[in-house]
C-alpha cells in the first residue's frame, strides 16, 4: 500500500517512507522427524529524514495508517533535526534519479505446511532406501518474501518484491576412523517452496553427487598446509567475491577506510578476472535476487567492480556516492521493517573465463580442488578465511584423495592477482544470508578459478 504525499519541507532536504512486508517460513526435518516448523509475518512502515547533513530515522510496527505514516515521518524528521546538535554539516545534494513502477514475483500458491511436510518426508524416505550407510539426514525447507512499498520527495513511488526459496541437504556419516563426518548441498531458487521442484527423482542426481562426495571424505586424508596451487570450485569463488573482494567495495565500508578506497584505477587481480554486483538481470535472465530500486528510491544498475584485474568503483548509496564522486548503484537496501538501507551487494560475481575445468585440473602437478565452504570471514584489508567442507588433493593433474575438513585463506587481492586460468562456466547461489548489520538475502556465484592460496593442514 503506497504511502503518497510523502514531501520534503523546510525541515528537511530528503524524505522517504517505506512500507515493508516481510513474510518466513522455516521447516527442518532430521532422520524423518519434523523438528521446526516456523512461520512469521513482520510489517510496519519507517521513514528517514535528511536535513543539514544528518540523517533522521524512525519506523513502527504494524499497517501503516495515515496517523501513523504522519507519526513517524515527524519522528525521523525531529530526529535528523537532534542530530544536528553536534555541529554544522555540508547539505548534500544526495544524487541519482527517482524511480517509478512496480515489480513482484507471480508463483504458484503457497504450500500449506502440511504439503511441505510431504515434500520433506518424500526427500528423508528417498535417502533411506537409497543410501542406507548414511546415519542421518536433515532437510531444511525455508522460504522468504519482501514486499517493499517505497515514496520519496524527489519523485519515487515504487514496489519492489524479492521471493527466494531454498533447501539444504545435509546427509551425515562416519569416517573410517569413526568420527562424525556431514556434507550439505544447497538448492535455491525464486519464489516459494512451491515453485521449487522438490521431487526425489528431480533431486536425485545432486543428492546421488553429495552421496558419492561423502563416501570419498569417510577416508579423507590430512592436507599439507602451507601455500599451494588450488583450484577453487565455483562455490568458493562466489565466496570469495562475496566476502573477501565485495565488502571492501561496498561505498561505506570504503568510506570507513577499507583499503580498496586508494585502489581505484590499480591492478588488483590477475587480467583475466572481472567483477560485477548484478543488479537485476544477467545474460537476458533475472537474477535470483532482482533488484530494480533500491530502498531509496534509486534505479538500480550494475556495478562493475573489477574490470580485467583493474579495480574500477564501488557499490554506492545516494550518500556515499556524492561522498566518493560517482554515480548511484541503486545498493542501499534493508532487510526487516525496521531497518535502515545500508549499502548491500545484490548478485555478486566473477565473471566466466575462456578455460575448462578438467583442463585447468589437468595443469596442476601438485595441488588441491578446493569444492565446498560451509562459512567465512574476512575484513576490509581483502583478508580472509574461509572453512572448506569438501576437498580433492591433485597430482599429476588428476584427482586424488578427498582431504579432511581444513581452511584456506589469504589476501583476496593476492589471490586474485595469482589467477593463471578462469572456467567458462556460471554457477549461482542464492541461499545465504549476507550479516552486515543487518542479515540480507544475496545471491554470489562465479566460475572456477586456478591460484595459488595459503591451505590449512598439516
Amino acid at each position: 500500500m503506497p504511502q503518497h504525499g510523502t514531501t520534503a519541507t523546510a525541515a528537511t532536504d530528503y524524505l522517504e517512507t517505506r512500507r515493508h512486508e516481510l513474510r518466513k517460513m522455516r521447516m527442518l526435518m532430521v532422520d524423518g522427524n519434523l523438528t521446526t516448523n516456523l512461520r512469521s509475518t513482520e510489517a510496519g512502515i519507517s521513514a528517514r529524514a535528511h536535513h543539514g547533513g544528518y540523517w533522521g530515522f524512525s519506523a513502527l510496527p504494524g499497517a501503516a495508517s495515515q496517523d501513523q505514516v504522519a507519526k513517524v515521518v515527524q519522528q525521523a524528521r525531529s530526529n535528523a533535526q537532534a542530530m544536528g546538535r553536534f555541529g554544522t554539516r555540508s547539505t548534500l545534494a544526495l544524487p541519482g534519479e527517482s524511480y517509478v513502477g512496480q515489480h513482484s514475483f507471480k508463483g504458484k500458491a503457497e504450500l500449506t505446511a502440511a504439503e511441505c511436510n510431504e515434500r520433506l518426508q518424500a526427500l528423508h524416505s528417498f535417502c533411506k532406501q537409497r543410501y542406507p550407510d548414511v546415519r542421518s539426514t536433515r532437510f531444511l525447507l525455508s522460504d522468504e518474501h519482501h514486499s517493499k512499498w517505497l515514496t520519496t520527495s524527489r519523485g519515487g513511488d515504487s514496489l519492489s518484491s524479492i521471493q527466494r526459496g531454498l533447501c539444504y541437504v545435509t546427509l551425515m556419516s562416519n569416517a573410517d576412523d569413526g568420527s562424525p563426518i556431514e556434507l550439505s548441498h544447497p538448492i535455491s531458487w525464486k519464489g516459494s517452496a512451491a515453485d521449487g521442484d522438490l521431487s526425489p527423482e528431480q533431486l536425485a542426481p545432486q543428492i546421488d553427487a553429495l552421496y558419492q562426495h561423502l563416501q570419498a571424505k569417510r577416508h579423507a586424508v590430512p592436507a599439507r598446509g602451507g601455500m599451494q596451487t588450488v583450484v577453487l570450485a565455483p562455490a568458493l569463488a562466489g565466496m570469495l567475491a562475496h566476502e573477501a573482494m565485495g565488502h571492501p567495495c561496498e561505498g561505506d565500508i570504503v568510506l570507513g577506510g577499507a583499503v580498496t578506497a586508494g585502489l581505484v584505477g590499480q591492478r588488483v587481480a590477475s587480467d583475466l578476472v572481472s567483477m560485477v554486483d548484478i543488479a537485476h538481470t544477467w545474460q537476458g535472465q533475472e537474477a535470483l535476487m532482482p533488484v530494480y530500486v533500491d530502498d531509496e528510491g534509486t534505479p538500480a544498475r550494475d556495478a562493475v567492480l573489477i574490470d580485467k584485474g583493474i579495480l574500477s568503483g564501488f557499490m554506492h548509496s545516494r550518500e556515499t556516492a556524492e561522498r566518493l564522486g560517482q554515480a548511484p548503484t541503486g545498493s542501499a537496501r534493508a532487510y526487516a521493517p525496521g531497518d535502515e538501507p545500508l549499502v548491500r551487494m545484490r548478485n555478486t560475481v566473477i565473471l566466466p573465463g575462456t578455460s575448462k575445468l578438467q583442463d585447468m585440473i589437468a595443469g596442476v602437478e601438485d595441488g588441491y580442488l578446493l569444492a565446498k565452504t560451509g562459512n567465512g570471514q574476512a575484513d576490509s584489508t581483502t583478508e580472509f578465511m574461509f572453512s572448506v567442507t569438501l576437498a580433492y588433493e591433485i597430482k599429476n593433474g588428476k584427482l586424488g584423495s578427498a582431504i579432511r575438513d581444513t581452511t584456506v585463506s589469504g589476501s583476496a587481492i593476492k589471490v586474485l592477482q595469482s589467477v593463471d586460468a578462469v572456467s567458462d562456466d556460471m554457477h549461482w547461489e542464492g541461499g545465504g544470508y549476507c550479516g552486515k548489520k543487518q542479515v540480507m538475502v544475496v545471491a554470489m556465484g562465479g566460475p572456477a578459478l586456478r591460484t595459488r592460496a595459503h591451505l590449512g593442514g598439516q
